[in-house]
């Protein structure tokens, strides 16, 4: 039986109220989070020598910025674990396959959120 290949998944967090300062401490906490959820191999911040247009960087990262890879089997797991930590906030999502096939979406509901969890995992069953 052949290993499933890994999905990477780039979170990008947005909150109005948080000072650069805070939203930096947040996605660091919440990558703490990531980790423990099952299937995720690895989850890092992003650092500054990758950055996509228009975002800002605080202490060598990115803001708010997130790349975790996850088995395509639980794709779905950790958008369920996004959406019951931030169901209120703004995050956008590209999943992409290791043969560059990508997917974005953006969710601040929890009405969005279920609806990028249907997207994300219609998606990955395609791999």
């Amino acid at each position: 039986m052949t290993e499933q290949v890994d999905i990477t998944v780039t979170i990008a967090l947005q909150d109005k109220e948080l000072d650069d300062v805070e939203l930096q401490e947040f996605t660091e906490y919440l990558r703490q989070q990531i980790i423990e959820v099952d299937g995720v191999e690895q989850v890092n911040l992003v650092t500054v020598e990758t950055p996509p247009g228009g975002s800002r960087a605080l202490g060598g990262f990115l803001l708010g910025l997130l790349v975790a890879e996850v088995k395509p089997a639980n794709i779905k797991t950790l958008l369920k674990f996004l959406s019951d930590r931030l169901s209120g906030k703004t995050i956008k999502m590209s999943i992409e396959t290791v043969d560059g096939r990508k997917i974005t979406v953006e969710a601040s509901s929890q009405a969005e959120f279920e609806f990028a969890i249907q997207q994300a995992k219609k998606f990955v069953e395609m791999v």
